[in-house]
């Protein structure tokens, strides 16, 4: 059973920038794949980025996440992290950490996810 921390949610003005962090109770997450959803009150839960550490690869971003956030991995930590700059008031939610065994970026983002965190807020006020 993998545990998953969230942390770095909270209020920001639009235009500004957040990090969120995800801790994991595996001593490495190389065999994983990492990812970040949100669900924002009355909508169904979303994908956001998801990455791998497999160096062939590059991370998934959904649309809306393009060009803003930014998906890293560190295996030696044990963290994932999302930096989300330039924020807008549409991206207010509430962001979970999500892991699935194996290397999928396709299916993890499709929703098929073995591991949730508790979920951080991210508001972003206008």
């Amino acid at each position: 059973q993998v545990q998953l921390a969230e942390s770095g949610g909270g209020l920001v003005q639009t235009g500004g920038s957040l990090r969120l962090s995800c801790a994991a109770s595996e001593r490495t997450l190389s065999t994983y794949t990492m990812g970040w959803f949100r669900q924002a009150p009355g909508k169904e839960r979303e994908f956001v980025a998801a990455v791998t550490s497999w160096s062939g690869g590059s991370p998934r971003y959904a649309d809306s996440a393009k060009g803003r956030f930014t998906i890293s991995l560190d295996n030696a930590k044990s963290i994932v992290s999302l930096q989300m700059n330039n924020l807008k008031p549409e991206d207010t939610a509430v962001y979970y950490c999500a892991a699935r065994r194996g290397w999928g970026l396709t299916t993890l983002s499709g929703g098929a996810v073995d591991y949730w965190g508790q979920g951080t807020q991210v508001t972003v006020s206008s």
